[in-house]
């Protein structure tokens, strides 16, 4: 922050002007940068003026910029650069025709819709094929095998036969991220 017994001296006379305009607003404390802030932001302003000026004075056919070119130069910077808000009355004449709309109904109910469950990150993405049960004939062969002394050696047919009903199948969307 700004003190007052800060160095007056050594500022040139643009931010001395600068500084008592800041006090002259009822601003007591800023950071030292807000007077250079100000200061270029003056700066710009005066040299695209004094351009525009320029610009004005050579199409007229004038050898020297003169007090009419700049008055034209700055009304036509305050014509299209600051644009000044419509009045009260007609922001709110335009306020009430808008308002006299009615919202569109909600089509669904309080809240936030969700998406569908396929399109969620929590939705199970597999799907699992868990095989029927054996045929009967192979239950009447285990039933022969009890019968027949209990041969723990079962034969080689009976063995992959009973290995292809238990796989099971897995399967992935392809829609799918990829891991990295």
């Amino acid at each position: 922050m700004v003190d007052k017994e800060d160095g007056d001296e050594e500022l040139p006379r643009d931010a001395k002007i600068v500084k008592s305009l800041l006090k002259s607003m009822g601003v007591g404390e800023y950071e030292p940068r807000v007077i250079h802030q100000f200061l270029e932001l003056w700066y710009r302003y005066v040299v695209d003026v004094l351009t525009d000026a320029q610009v004005y004075s050579e199409h007229a056919g004038k050898p020297a910029i003169d007090p009419d070119d700049i008055k034209l130069a700055i009304q036509t910077k305050v014509n299209f650069s600051f644009s000044q808000p419509p009045p009260r009355e007609v922001l709110l004449e335009l306020a009430r025709n808008r308002n006299k709309m009615p919202l569109p109904k909600s089509i669904s109910g309080p809240g936030i819709p969700l998406p569908p469950d396929e399109d969620t990150l929590i939705s199970p993405n597999y799907q699992l094929a868990i095989p029927k049960r054996p045929p009967p004939q192979a239950a009447e062969e285990t039933e022969e095998d009890e019968d027949g002394g209990g041969n723990p050696n079962p034969p080689q047919e009976l063995r992959t036969d009973q290995q292809q009903n238990t796989s099971q199948r897995v399967s992935f969307p392809l829609a799918a991220k990829r891991p990295r």
